[in-house]
């Protein structure tokens, strides 16, 4: 006896895994070319092969996307701040380095980047209010430079934050050159 499948292509791939984590990436590489505004569930569903239906299983709107894709580039630049904070071995190099990794991450991935400050966490505030691993690292950094003064560490921790952020900004927005020796100078150390 022989069978034939009346199931289209499409219908097969959306049975292939995990199809949430194939939108995000999916997502996460369209906004390398493309703005945030522009990207479209159909588009992203069309590229994993599956239906437009299918995506609103995982996603009821594009903005349950955007803070999926918004969370998944805070946990990438995390993971890049503590590699960084790692290779320089720590203490105050390493949290010097976090600050140079911030910026670096907003240069190579600036749409991913400006997304987490617009949908990360559905607007709490990326990096102090919420407990993903890069607010707790700048949380960690600035505590071990306020000596156990919380006013101390806060203060650190906001002014870290907007040295790093600030640069990133100015480079994104075309107010200074991309490059690494500027980006040396401008943050040389966490003695601020």
């Amino acid at each position: 006896m022989i069978t034939v499948s009346t199931l289209n292509e499409a219908s097969r791939a959306y049975h292939h895994g995990d199809l949430r984590s194939a939108l995000i990436e999916a997502g996460m590489k369209a906004l390398e070319t493309t703005d945030p505004g522009e990207i479209s569930l159909r588009q992203l569903a069309r590229e994993v092969g599956v239906s437009a239906t299918a995506v609103y299983r995982h996603f009821p709107d594009k903005r349950a996307l955007l803070v999926a894709l918004a969370d998944s580039g805070l946990a990438m630049l995390a993971e890049e701040q503590y590699a960084a904070a790692d290779a320089a071995g720590g203490g105050e190099a390493g949290f010097a380095a976090t600050g140079r990794a911030y910026v670096r991450f907003a240069i190579a991935h600036p749409g991913v980047f400006r997304l987490i400050f617009t949908h990360a966490g559905a607007g709490d505030g990326p990096e102090l209010n919420q407990d993903n691993p890069a607010a707790m690292l700048l949380r960690a950094n600035s505590q071990a430079k306020g000596g156990g003064d919380p006013e101390a560490a806060q203060a650190i921790m906001v002014r870290s934050w907007a040295i790093a952020h600030g640069l990133a900004m100015l480079i994104l927005d075309g107010h200074l050159p991309a490059n690494d020796a500027m980006i040396e100078a401008a943050m040389p150390s966490a003695k601020c």
